[in-house]
């Protein structure tokens, strides 16, 4: 049988960490597989699902290179599906429809924590039940429709990445499936879909493994082949609690806002709670051919915003700069800064990349060849003291007579000025760093003066010499 995963997102939200790491590994083991990934969105919670969430779902596995073979499903959109199953299971006697008020669980939920048991349905709708005690199902109220839970023996399967698990049945009650204004709950509407669209494998957050007996046994009642299941690992903060909005985990749209390259991002989530030996570093085509559930961890991950920004960084710098530069050229532009004034950005990039992290710290550095930043009073009278003042205004006539602008003939006029006047680099290179480019800090000297270019400079020196 063909392998088919599908990853089911709720959209009340964003498209956070935890998600894209389950979106991604069902969909890569399906790729690995040469199976096929359905994407469902499971829009059942009425007041919280937006429009709005589905679209930052979209977009965020769009980013991310997660594409899907069939969907999305919605399943507002199959209610009359979820209906038909529902009366097929109290046709044979595996669900039955209940009447009791929230008020009366209430009272009984209230009643059994009084003599510290657990709170639980007790089944008083279950027909035989219901007959025994008198009770007559109430005109003009719509009932709800529970799955008549097996009450002895155990449930169990073996998971992929945990291996053996099973529960006593006693811990179960007969859940609701079927809601009164005909909306199916999660454990119901989940397993109805995964039988129609053929799921073979449901790949998903452990937070799920408690969910898993009970749909367990819908699809025992319903005579049908159950899918092999895989619940991966949690993913944790850096204190070791759950990752949270807390720990900085935003929406997977947040990462390219903040200047992170979709391939850095899948890497670092491939890496959570899976490995391939010690490799750090590898192409999602890699990760297609080498994922398997067998290396996928049973221990919770931890999520490092640090190790991320590594990750970036070392796929910022193997990115071709042609690729960089319409990836930073907006960010330059949004901070004001002006791409006609200044050098070509390939080549600015090719000279900052090194040193950047993210698309916005590549930006941020490169605005020193597009802004007017000037230094400020102290930093100009700071710059200018002493010798500086004469050496630099030598170090312009010399400039000024160079006529092959480049990194060589740069460097070697200030290394004729720096020998005359017995200044160290330092010395030179600070003040002409806070004069032409407004900032104490940028990457060696000559290439940045190089890529200023003559006028810039000259313009710089001489506006600040005079002044």
């Amino acid at each position: 049988m063909a392998v088919r995963t599908r990853f089911a997102p709720s959209p009340t939200g964003y498209l956070h960490i935890g998600g894209a790491r389950t979106a991604l590994f069902s969909w890569a083991y399906a790729r690995r597989h040469g199976g096929e990934f359905i994407l469902r969105v499971e829009d059942t919670d009425l007041e919280r699902s937006t429009q709005a969430s589905v679209a930052a779902i979209v977009d965020g596995m769009r980013w991310l290179g997660i594409d899907w073979d069939e969907g999305p499903f919605f399943q507002m959109q199959r209610l009359a599906r979820y209906k038909e199953v529902a009366e097929q299971l109290i046709a044979a006697g595996h669900a039955y429809r209940c009447w009791a008020t929230k008020e009366e669980l209430d009272q009984l939920r209230a009643e059994q924590r009084a003599r510290g048991e657990k709170p639980r349905y007790d089944g008083r709708w279950r027909p035989e039940r219901a007959k025994a005690r008198g009770l007559v199902p109430p005109a003009g109220r719509p009932p709800v429709i529970r799955f008549r839970t097996p009450e002895e023996g155990t449930v169990g399967w073996h998971d992929l990445v945990k291996g053996p698990i099973e529960f006593p049945n006693a811990e179960l009650d007969d859940l609701v499936i079927l809601r009164a204004d005909g909306v199916p709950t999660y454990n119901y509407g989940v397993v109805v879909d995964d039988l129609d669209m053929n799921i073979t494998h449901v790949i998903r957050g452990d937070d799920h493994v408690n969910n898993t007996p009970r749909q367990i046994h819908i699809f025992h009642a319903l005579r049908a082949q159950l899918p092999q299941f895989a619940h991966v690992p949690m993913i944790l903060g850096a204190d070791g609690e759950r990752l949270s909005k807390r720990h900085g985990a935003v929406s997977v749209m947040q990462y390219p806002e903040d200047g992170y390259l979709p391939e850095a991002l899948v890497n670092y989530l491939a890496r959570l709670g899976w490995s391939h030996g010690d490799e750090e570093m590898f192409t999602v085509e890699q990760f297609v051919e080498w994922f398997n559930l067998a290396h996928v961890s049973r221990s919770a991950a931890q999520f490092n915003p640090e190790k991320l920004r590594w990750l970036n960084h070392q796929y910022v710098k193997r990115r071709p700069d042609t690729e960089l530069v319409p990836l930073v050229a907006p960010r330059i532009q949004r901070s004001g800064g002006k791409l006609g004034s200044g050098p070509d950005l390939a080549a600015v990039v090719a000279l900052l990349k090194e040193r950047s992290e993210t698309l916005d710290e590549l930006a941020a550095q490169a605005m020193m060849f597009y802004s007017e930043t000037k230094p400020t009073r102290e930093q100009l009278e700071q710059s200018l003291a002493g010798e500086a003042r004469a050496a630099l205004a030598e170090l312009a006539a010399k400039f000024s007579a160079v006529g092959d602008w480049n990194t060589e003939s740069v460097m070697a006029a200030v290394n004729v000025v720096m020998d005359k006047h017995k200044l160290k680099l330092p010395k030179i290179a600070m003040p002409l760093r806070v004069i032409v480019f407004g900032r104490t800090q940028t990457p060696s000297l000559g290439p940045v003066l190089a890529l200023a270019g003559k006028k810039r400079v000259l313009e710089r020196l001489q506006e600040h010499l005079a002044a």
